[in-house]
């Protein structure tokens, strides 16, 4: 099926290739990279700002009513040159599936298929050494029914779908006062008045399309800060779905376990659709906006030509193989692909496509994980403690790339391509949230560039990449969708005839695996050679020393980075980061430095 797909790709390519032409000529100074300015050839560059201007242009979104993909004569080409990168990309990992599935199958035939919940171990364990060289989280199949693992991953496998409650807010559901006593000690009320309260709300799945035979439920949950040992743990899971149960602790540890995979579920699909809106869809458009402004010869047009490889093949094959009728997402989760169509709808102009919204701090501050007005500091968030060093590195070699150039304040006030670009961002491109023009501040151009680094280099992998197959996705306790009517009573004596068999699981599987890359890091396609020697191509020798000291810098750190991540262990509580399994997931040395998949 995946050979099929690719070769409609492949000719949609092919196709795009011959209707466009070659993209304008990009001439660069023998000096490198420079200010407008400062450009000895002013009337070529204009000729080339002006002929990139008309030529690309703002078509309709692909996937959703999210931001505007590439269209133009040099946008058709460019995605069209974007999709051959991403088919010789994908090769190496359509082949290792195809070699690796073969073995899973037979030897779970053989054993009779899943006949518990821990026959699903044996979808993983030994298998996949070419396709998941990083192999799973440690922990995961011994710990997963501990609702510690399963409210700790809110904190790190996907943490944009949880928010702490305002004193303020009015609590979105009620629970029996003496059942919450006997879970947190202290009543509701006395949870939410003391900023210990936390919510994720997936009520809105309701609204979206089952396909036959699969079930899924659209949960909302509390979560809550214990106030003697201070572990942030679940308190509640309601389903909002048939006679819409309300699970606890409380209940059987089957029926919790059941509640907990039903919440699950709802978090996965969150997760693997925000991260198309919150950075596939933000990056392109912000990028697309430059490429109509910036001389190929600017050195900010420069870095985003180096973050952005491959980046506007990712929608185009999204939508022909993966949300189209019939596609990978429809053979794998519980509602269809126009679910995803409305939850782009809905995420993309109101969370996930704000630009200066989802800064790092600014987004987890916002909902209340960190420097909260009110309750107590959470104990760890692991995705804050791992991304926050990678995004400081950034900031410090965005800082050295742009004050090499401009030298002086003045400089960026008298730079008409940047400042076009700031006005076409928050005009005709209709980015959400940007910056406003004019651009007077240096410090903020470096909080652009560093936000679109993030978006590239951190953020996209947190949630896809490696993640699905390492966390994110693995079977039985994140299922994609259910095979069996969901329980209206509590009761249920087994999970797993709830759950896929070995073809949909084999589905799923292979899914979360066509998102790795295994083969870049020996390519240095990955975070720690963002800026490497060949970052900036031929023009790359040109750089000013402080830029190439900066880059050395960075890699330097991005190695230890890794070190640090790479030698996780379980303390002598049996935690990592406060978490019964260890997350390994953004170690700069095993994630692309651009929007891979």
């Amino acid at each position: 099926m995946l050979r099929l797909l690719c070769l409609g790709l492949l000719t949609l390519q092919v196709e795009v290739l011959g209707l466009a032409p070659p993209p304008s000529p990009q001439a660069i100074s023998n000096q490198g990279y420079v200010l407008p300015q400062f450009d000895p050839n002013p009337s070529q560059r204009a000729q080339e700002v002006a002929i990139n201007h008309a030529g690309y242009l703002y078509d309709p979104p692909l996937i959703g009513n999210s931001s505007y993909f590439p269209g133009g004569k040099l946008g058709t080409f460019r995605w069209g040159q974007d999709i051959k990168e991403f088919l010789g990309n994908a090769a190496f990992i359509t082949n290792a599936i195809e070699e690796e599935r073969i073995p899973v199958v037979e030897k779970i035939t053989q054993a009779g298929g899943f006949k518990n919940l821990s026959s699903y171990e044996s979808l993983y364990t030994g298998e996949w050494s070419k396709s998941n060289p990083v192999g799973i989280a440690p922990g995961y199949f011994t710990n997963y029914t501990q609702d510690l693992h399963f409210s700790m991953e809110r904190l790190s496998v996907n943490p944009f779908s949880t928010a702490r409650l305002s004193p303020k807010d009015v609590l979105p559901f009620t629970l029996d006062k003496i059942d919450v006593s006997k879970i947190a000690g202290l009543s509701l009320d006395q949870l939410h008045k003391s900023g210990r309260l936390f919510f994720a709300s997936h009520s809105y799945q309701a609204q979206y399309k089952l396909q036959p035979n699969r079930y899924g439920a659209a949960c909302d949950a509390y979560f809550y800060i214990n106030p003697k040992s201070g572990d942030f743990l679940p308190l509640a899971i309601k389903t909002n779905v048939g006679s819409n149960l309300t699970y606890t602790p409380l209940d059987s540890p089957t029926d919790w376990l059941l509640a907990k995979m039903m919440f699950n579920s709802n978090d996965f699909l969150h997760s693997q659709i925000f991260h198309l809106a919150n950075s596939h869809a933000v990056a392109e458009i912000v990028y697309l906006a430059a490429l109509r402004t910036l001389s190929a010869r600017h050195p900010v047009r420069a870095f985003l030509d180096r973050i952005m490889y491959q980046a506007y093949a990712v929608r185009v094959a999204g939508n022909q193989t993966l949300f189209n009728p019939g596609g990978f997402f429809d053979q794998t989760a519980a509602v269809d692909h126009t679910g995803v169509l409305s939850f782009v709808d809905q995420f993309y102009p109101s969370v996930a496509g704000l630009f200066r919204g989802n800064y790092l701090r600014e987004s987890l501050v916002s909902r209340g994980m960190l420097d909260s007005p009110y309750g107590p500091k959470l104990k760890n968030v692991p995705f804050y403690e791992d991304a926050a060093p990678i995004v400081a590195s950034l900031r410090r070699f965005v800082t050295s790339f742009i004050t090499a150039y401009y030298t002086n304040p003045s400089y960026l006030t008298r730079d008409k391509e940047v400042q076009s670009w700031i006005t076409e961002a928050n005009g005709p491109a209709n980015v959400l949230d940007f910056s406003p023009a004019p651009l007077t501040s240096i410090q903020t151009l470096i909080d652009i560039l560093t936000q679109m680094a993030y978006l590239t280099g951190v953020n996209h992998h947190l949630l896809n990449s490696n993640a699905p197959s390492y966390i994110t996705g693995l079977l039985p306790f994140h299922p994609s969708a259910f095979y069996k009517p969901l329980p209206t009573t509590k009761g249920v004596a087994d999970v797993t005839p709830y759950l896929a068999d070995l073809e949909h699981a084999m589905y799923q599987v292979t899914l979360q695996l066509r998102f790795q890359r295994p083969q870049f890091p020996a390519e240095n396609f990955e975070l720690v050679d963002m800026f490497s020697d060949s970052a900036f191509g031929k023009n790359g020798s040109a750089l000013p020393p402080a830029v190439k000291k900066a880059a050395a810098g960075f890699k330097q750190e991005m190695e230890i980075i890794g070190g640090a991540i790479d030698a996780k262990g379980f303390d002598k509580r049996g935690l990592c980061q406060g978490m019964p399994f260890i997350w390994k997931v953004l170690d700069p040395r095993k994630i692309p430095f651009f929007l891979s998949v």
